[in-house]
């Protein structure tokens, strides 16, 4: 079996949660024996596939024209939405331009104006683009899904969003989660000399932008007894707030930046806490790299952490700094229960979620 992968344009330049999902996604159906292919490309040649995998229905500027382009040669579309609704962040924590329309406008309005916005910014103007501008950003969804013959959202909850904003009653699907990779995270990582400074850390690993709420973070954590160890990039629209949190940051505050991928089994396995105090996350794959690691794990309820995380994770609101401040601490002053890591081993790994979407590759087909 041969299957093309395809995203948005800035999957690389901008790399995120979906980046890791395509390329786990591919690596463990290659080890299945499927011969996996990435194309960024909106309309790019498709011999030879025999089915076409989209990722996010939140990007219907790439996804619309590459949903079409398959469709009219005549190839099976699946789609892995990672459908969010970041209505909450943009009313209550974005703050700008883009937080006081949010208080007037729709979200799919606030999207068009983001699509924009980056065009102009970012330099992502191009075809599809166009097309959102003239044909409308939720018209363009609901386009793509009439193309789609399977979704593959992530879990239930993210799947109840999509029925309830839109029309697909006959839509097939199946809940493919995401997963974390047990070889690349064993408990078993050696730990430098030069990394034991960072023992008994808080750690957050996730871009840095207004969504993961890090400016939160740092300031629940401004002069605790605790050592904050930021780590990711800033998100290209998102310097503002970068400088914001390097201007609060007290002494006990290390901001890393992004690091090489293959380092984080090490912070994972010296830090006490990880924390993901965001507005939105359909998982947080941090988490879960963190909860094979014996991280205890804070989190937010928003998005569809609850599903995975159930009750073994400390809950804390993202908009009260003193919620934040109170679930630390009781993270870090607890002992990690054992269960978290064999749950995560059972039920979202690389491996497992291969082998069910190959599952519904071979239905497709068939």
């Amino acid at each position: 079996m041969k299957v093309l992968m395809q995203s948005r344009v800035s999957l690389f330049k901008v790399p995120g949660g979906d980046t890791i999902q395509i390329l786990k996604t591919k690596e463990y159906l290659e080890k299945l024996g499927v011969k996996v292919d990435i194309s960024l490309e909106l309309e790019p040649k498709l011999d030879g596939y025999d089915l076409i995998h989209l990722f996010n229905l939140i990007r219907p500027q790439e996804v619309y024209l590459q949903a079409k382009n398959a469709k009219q040669r005549g190839k099976k579309v699946i789609l892995s939405p990672i459908y969010v609704s970041y209505r909450e962040y943009e009313k209550e924590g974005r703050g700008g331009i883009l937080g006081c329309l949010a208080t007037f406008v729709n979200a799919s309005q606030i999207e068009y104006f983001k699509i924009f916005i980056r065009a102009m910014k970012n330099i992502e103007f191009h075809r599809g683009t166009r097309m959102v501008m003239l044909k409308g950003y939720a018209k363009l969804q609901n386009r793509i899904l009439g193309m789609v013959d399977y979704l593959l959202p992530n879990s239930y909850s993210e799947m109840s969003r999509i029925i309830e904003n839109f029309d697909i009653a006959s839509l097939r699907y199946s809940i493919i989660p995401n997963s974390a990779d047990e070889n690349l995270f064993d408990l078993k990582v050696r730990i430098d000399k030069e990394m034991e400074k960072y023992r008994d850390c808080i750690l957050c690993v996730a871009r840095i932008e207004g969504r993961k709420n890090q400016l939160n973070l740092v300031r629940a954590l401004n002069d605790a007894p605790y050592t904050l160890v930021l780590i990711g990039d800033p998100a290209p629209n998102h310097q503002k707030y970068f400088k914001q949190i390097k201007k609060e940051a007290k002494k006990n505050i290390h901001i890393l930046g992004e690091i090489n991928h293959n380092l984080l089994p090490q912070f994972y396995a010296l830090a006490k806490v990880h924390v993901l105090a965001s507005w939105m996350e359909t998982t947080g794959l941090s988490s879960l790299e963190a909860g094979l690691m014996g991280c205890n794990l804070v989190i937010t309820d928003r998005g569809d952490t609850k599903e995975y995380f159930k009750d073994y994770a400390y809950y804390c609101e993202p908009d009260s700094i003193v919620s934040i401040r109170n679930a630390v601490s009781q993270a870090y002053e607890n002992p990690v229960n054992p269960q978290l890591r064999q749950y995560i081993l059972d039920n979202f790994t690389w491996q497992k979620t291969a082998e069910k979407t190959l599952e519904v590759y071979k239905s497709v087909m068939q």
